[in-house]
């Protein structure tokens, strides 16, 4: 009874703070933010005389010009481009393999970090004393990026080489939630034992990666973050381009979190359509008044239910204030009629557990769901108080 006293006080405890941060999320965007790549008066030292290799996609600028533009004119020798999900264009579809290519306009070789191998070789660290990490990231612990600077750091620490992080602001900073990765389900869509939403910067997780020992054989790479100016995690931030094909904007950015549970189901999440990961529906009345059909584009080319008119719900002008939320995923269970089938069996690794399933499956509430999480939250937020940068 005094364990369940002390729980349920976490909880509520845990859930005022939830609601405070999304009340302070709420003010004006920060102009003042200077991302860490446009700090050049910070890094570029280190490069002179280097070899150095980028991770970077489009995302990847200082004020209009590629990272990649911007260091060439600035006379650093870059020798190659790894290139992460979606390309370093940010064109490919989610989960579609990268080719090793030839950049058009410099002549790099983009050596594919998503596809058959997800980590650079030693062969392609032979040539490179630094490599530079830049891709806005968006909080979430399914987005691949964190996966490939795990990988890229691992690399760089069997190799001897130093990792440079260009830090960028969170969009989902200002909030945790989430159940926690449990060892068993780790995979490219979840490699640490953190929340969904995990409340820090690529920077910042960065230093948790070497802190906690998380790379293969406990190594430490050689890490260099440059930090973001003027950015707490309370700091609304408007990203100026899209990380990926299907996060058009801040409300599907806020809603991914959320919504990315249905990809371990056969709900769409509107990838297809003009306003992706801001609606849900499924070819059945029962899940919605809302209409929407999935067609073939960029970055969707064979989305879920492509040319079937999907019934659902519309997100696009829901008040989101800063919160995971098991809501519309209950919902949409309910209307499939509580069938087993709903989930697929990519669904646990998106979870990180099998047991939110099992809690679905057993009719459980969200609150009584959401109450499951607190202790282990509470640890993890008491771990990441080590790693943070920014207020």
């Amino acid at each position: 009874m005094l364990k369940y006293t002390f729980l349920l006080t976490l909880l509520l405890i845990t859930g005022f703070q939830c609601k405070s941060t999304a009340e302070k999320t709420e003010q004006p965007l920060s102009a003042d933010i200077i991302v860490g790549a446009e700090q050049p008066e910070r890094y570029l030292d280190l490069l002179i005389g280097k070899k150095v290799a980028l991770v970077v996609n489009q995302t990847s600028t200082v004020k209009n010009k590629h990272l990649v533009d911007f260091l060439l004119l600035e006379g650093v020798l870059v020798n190659k481009v790894f290139a992460p999900e979606h390309g370093i264009r940010g064109q490919a579809d989610a989960g579609a393999t990268i080719n090793n290519e030839i950049d058009e306009k410099t002549g790099l070789p983009i050596i594919s970090l998503y596809g058959a191998n997800k980590k650079p070789s030693k062969e392609a660290l032979a040539d490179v004393d630094i490599v530079i990490f830049d891709l806005q990231d968006v909080g979430a612990r399914f987005y691949t990026y964190i996966s490939t600077l795990h990988y890229v750091m691992e690399a760089c620490a069997e190799s001897g080489k130093k990792l440079i992080v260009l830090d960028r602001p969170n969009p989902n900073g200002d909030y945790i939630d989430g159940p926690i990765l449990e060892k068993e389900f780790s995979s490219f869509v979840g490699m640490h034992p953190i929340p969904i939403v995990h409340g820090l910067t690529v920077g910042e997780l960065a230093q948790m990666i070497n802190g906690e020992k998380w790379l293969a054989n406990k190594l430490s790479c050689d890490l260099t973050v440059i930090p973001v100016k003027n950015y707490t995690h309370q700091t609304a931030y408007s990203l100026p381009i899209k990380p990926s094909p299907n996060l058009p904007n801040d409300q599907a950015i806020r809603l991914y979190p959320s919504l990315c549970l249905f990809e371990g189901t056969d709900v769409s999440v509107g990838r297809g359509t003009d306003f992706p990961f801001q609606v849900y529906g499924f070819p059945d009345k029962a899940y919605g008044q809302f209409t929407f059909t999935p067609k073939a584009k960029t970055g969707a080319t064979q989305p879920p239910h492509k040319d079937k008119l999907c019934y659902g719900e519309d997100l696009r002008k829901a008040p989101i204030k800063g919160q995971f939320s098991l809501s519309y995923l209950l919902k949409a269970y309910e209307a499939s009629g509580r069938s087993e089938k709903f989930f697929n069996a990519f669904f646990d690794k998106l979870a990180g557990t099998d047991e939110l399933k099992a809690q679905i499956i057993a009719g459980l509430s969200e609150e009584e769901i959401r109450f499951s999480w607190s202790e282990p939250l509470a640890a993890y937020q008491s771990m990441r108080k080590k790693y943070l940068i920014y207020p």
